[in-house]
């Protein structure tokens, strides 16, 4: 008798628990790609990792034209030469390759710690405007409606969205409409 009054005890409590649990969840959501493309130093940032991707393709560009140089001139010349000539330009040849698939892997993860180094002031200022939202508005959660583009929160009440309450709290006007 004893163990039935603890268990029913036990459930009436979990019971009052989740349903005041309920009362007080309060969940909000956002889309932080979104919020970010309207920031005033979104198209600088673009503009900057645009720069930089150019640098880096031009320079690309450059090593591969200088292979294509050589390997040009050992097809016309390569018959001309000693073997020992031959098999040096070949070496090099295979050397200069080698280094431009290297210099391609390092120029995209260059590009990444780039955009990584550009975006990331941009990331902690929406942060921080999404905290000061949460809390200003009651919200017990922020969840992201999507992440890199695929939806994560598949559906949700529109008036739930806090991203036009993040946006105004970064001094940014929403565009009409959303």
């Amino acid at each position: 008798m004893m163990k039935k009054l603890i268990i029913a005890l036990f459930v009436f409590f979990m019971f009052n628990y989740t349903a005041q649990a309920q009362d007080q969840l309060k969940i909000g959501y956002t889309n932080v790609e979104y919020i970010l493309s309207l920031l005033p130093e979104a198209k600088s940032i673009q503009k900057d990792l645009e720069d930089y991707q150019t640098q880096l393709r031009n320079q690309i560009q450059s090593k591969v034209e200088e292979f294509q140089k050589r390997a040009s001139a050992y097809q016309q010349n390569g018959a001309n030469m000693t073997d020992v000539a031959r098999q040096a330009e070949e070496r090099e040849l295979q050397s200069m390759q080698t280094n431009i698939t290297q210099f391609q892997q390092e120029a995209e993860q260059s590009m990444q710690k780039k955009q990584v180094e550009l975006l990331k002031p941009a990331y902690e200022k929406i942060e921080k405007a999404i905290k000061d939202v949460r809390k200003e508005a009651g919200y017990t959660h922020v969840f992201s409606s999507d992440v890199g583009g695929a939806a994560i929160l598949l559906d949700a009440r529109e008036e739930d969205n806090i991203s036009n309450l993040v946006l105004k709290k970064l001094g940014i006007t929403p565009p009409a409409g959303n």
